[in-house]
């Protein structure tokens, strides 16, 4: 784990059974950290409240920040807002486990928890499948949808394309035959 990623440890080691606040900010430096493409830069703020018992800690995120992007459509460079509020659950245990993406086992002891992989993976959660740039958003229409118009003419002439290529191919014509028994 690199540097830049140590100031996002967490010393549970020494931590009460009550309910704790952290804050961590981030920018480009911790999108560069992870081998990724996905997010070039940005900046963030997280506040992580991590409510400690002798059995589990229950750790809430609540992210906030702007995302760097590059338009899908005209690859220019927009801003992203996101707000994000996620939950994590460390269990404890006799060994390290992922049980699931909500809930992971750490062993008895474990003297810190490094938050900045859940943080990542959470604003990566939140970059939206299609980036686009905020002027080509619009509620009326959808420039990417296609527009399907059926006719009768266009129907009989993919019927006689079909016929042209089953008369030519003569595994075609004895598949008809046997159809045309029944």
């Amino acid at each position: 784990m690199g540097k830049i990623l140590t100031k996002y440890d967490i010393n549970i080691h020494g931590l009460e059974e009550k309910v704790h606040e952290f804050e961590f900010e981030g920018s480009k430096d911790f999108f560069g950290a992870f081998e990724q493409d996905i997010i070039e830069s940005g900046q963030f703020s997280a506040k992580v409240t991590l409510d400690k018992s002798t059995t589990m800690m229950r750790l809430v995120f609540d992210i906030k920040g702007i995302l760097n992007l590059v338009c899908d459509r005209s690859l220019e460079d927009f801003e992203e807002p996101f707000s994000i509020s996620e939950k994590y659950i460390y269990k404890y245990g006799d060994r390290n486990e992922v049980i699931s993406d909500e809930i992971e086992i750490i062993p008895f002891g474990t003297p810190k928890i490094n938050v900045s992989q859940h943080i990542f993976d959470f604003i990566s959660l939140s970059v939206p499948m299609k980036k686009l740039h905020p002027r080509f958003r619009s509620e009326d229409e959808d420039p990417d949808a296609e527009l399907l118009i059926y006719s009768d003419e266009a129907s009989e002439k993919a019927k006689e394309k079909e016929s042209d290529a089953e008369a030519s191919d003569p595994r075609w014509a004895a598949l008809l035959k046997l159809k045309n028994k029944e």
